[in-house]
C-alpha cells in the first residue's frame, strides 16, 4: 500500500438540538491509504453514509477533522472545499444519478465541462473513459437503454473522468444481482484502483467482501472493528 490518502480523526455529527439531538457519527477515526480498497460496512442507520458525506466534503462535521495532504478540509473556504469535491474526490452514487436526457457519452463528459474543458475535447476524453469501463459502443444511448450493470459502469466512468485520487462508492451493488455486482467490484479493483488512488466502498453486501483490502465495521455511529480483508492476500 502507498501513503496516506485521507485521515479522519474524532469525527462527530449530530442532527437537531437539545432533547431532540440525535447522533449519527460518534468519534470515528481511521486512515485510508493510496493503493487500497477500503470497505466501510454496517447495517442501515449505522452512520456509514453520514461518515462518507463528511470525508468527501459534502457534510460538515460538528467535531473532528478530515485531513488530505496535510490540510483539514473543513478549515478551507467554501470555494476551496468545492474545488476539493470537484478535483480530488470521485463519487459513485447508489442510484447512479445519471441525467436521462443526456447520452451516455454526455453524462461522462459533465465533470470535464465543469473543469472548463471545451465541449469537443470533453467528449473525446469522455470516450476514452467509456472505453476503460468497456462500454464504448453504448456511448450514444441514453441511460434508460442500458442495463443496471452498464449504468453502474457509466457512473464509474464519470467519476474517474475528473482524475480523482479518492474514489467513493455508496452501496455499489445494491441495485445489482450477485454476479453483476461481483463483476463490477472485481473490474474496479483490477482496472480503476492504482497506487495513486484510494477507493472507499460503503456497503453491507458480504458477497463482495473478498475484494476488500481492509474492512471497517460500524454500528450505532461508532467503529466496532477494523479487519484485514481477503483482497490484500
Amino acid at each position: 500500500m502507498g501513503g496516506l490518502a485521507l485521515t479522519a480523526r474524532d469525527l462527530v455529527k449530530w442532527f437537531g438540538e437539545g432533547d431532540a439531538r440525535t447522533y449519527a457519527v460518534r468519534g470515528v477515526s481511521f486512515d485510508a491509504l493510496f493503493g487500497e480498497m477500503l470497505y466501510i460496512e454496517g447495517p442501515s442507520g449505522s452512520g456509514k453514509t453520514t461518515l462518507l458525506s463528511m470525508i468527501s466534503g459534502i457534510l460538515r462535521p460538528n467535531e473532528g477533522t478530515v485531513t488530505v495532504e496535510g490540510e483539514n478540509i473543513w478549515q478551507l473556504s467554501s470555494d476551496r472545499i468545492a474545488d476539493f469535491r470537484l478535483h480530488r474526490v470521485g463519487f459513485v452514487f447508489q442510484d447512479y444519478h445519471l441525467f436521462p436526457r443526456l447520452t451516455t457519452l454526455e453524462n461522462v463528459a459533465l465533470p470535464l465541462i465543469l473543469r472548463r474543458s471545451p465541449w469537443d475535447a470533453a467528449l473525446e476524453e469522455a470516450m476514452t473513459y467509456l472505453e476503460v469501463v468497456g462500454i464504448k459502443e453504448r456511448a450514444l444511448l441514453p441511460p434508460v437503454k442500458l442495463s443496471g450493470g452498464e449504468q453502474q459502469r457509466v457512473a464509474i466512468a464519470r467519476a474517474i473522468a475528473g482524475h480523482p485520487d479518492i474514489l467513493i462508492f455508496d452501496e455499489p451493488t445494491a441495485s445489482l444481482d450477485g454476479d453483476t455486482g461481483r463483476r463490477i467490484v472485481e473490474f474496479v479493483k483490477r482496472n480503476i484502483l492504482n497506487e495513486h488512488r484510494c477507493i472507499i466502498i460503503v456497503t453491507h453486501d458480504s458477497r463482495i467482501f473478498e475484494y476488500a483490502d481492509r474492512i471497517i465495521k460500524m454500528e450505532d455511529g461508532r467503529i466496532t472493528e477494523k479487519l484485514e480483508g481477503e483482497g490484500r492476500a
